[in-house]
């Protein structure tokens, strides 16, 4: 397996009236290492978009397809929801993305967008809708105190 990547983070940039937006200079730099395009959609459960790499959301589909009925409601709906709702985005020589205004219009983004990482995916925000977001994530984590089980990988 190649070289592991992670979108980290939380980056503010300018959004242009033609919906162009800089994407990060580290996230450009996993797109280019990986040959690969970077592909958004709305997000299912917030007022934000979804961004990741073409590969993983391929790796979704087999996770969809190997996980729910082919020809199940629940299947049908999911893929038309991110795979129908899904854009390939290339960055131009001065590292823009253009979002369409579907995309902004989900996440209320007029002329500043927030990028958070996600470790592998990312999202594209609003700053004050993920203002109230982080704060919210943070009051119940603070609540919850959840815990991971580390487990050692085999080498």
């Amino acid at each position: 397996m190649g070289k592991s990547f992670l979108f980290l983070d939380t980056i503010i940039n300018k959004v242009d009236a033609k919906g162009r937006v800089s994407l990060p200079a580290d996230y450009r730099e996993i797109v280019k290492e990986l040959s690969t395009d970077i592909v958004c959609y709305r997000s299912l459960s917030a007022p934000c978009i979804e961004g990741c790499t073409e590969e993983l959301l391929s790796k979704l589909a087999n996770q969809i397809e190997s996980s729910l009925d082919f020809f199940s409601q629940t299947q049908d709906d999911l893929t038309n929801l991110i795979f129908g709702d899904a854009r390939r985005f290339t960055f131009d020589s001065t590292g823009r993305i253009v979002l369409s205004e579907k995309l902004l219009k989900h996440a209320q983004i007029t002329d500043t967008a927030v990028f958070v990482g996600k470790g592998r995916k990312f999202q594209i925000w609003n700053p004050i809708n993920w203002e109230k977001e982080e704060a919210r994530i943070r009051a119940e984590i603070m609540k919850n105190r959840p815990s991971l089980m580390f487990h050692r990988e085999e080498d």
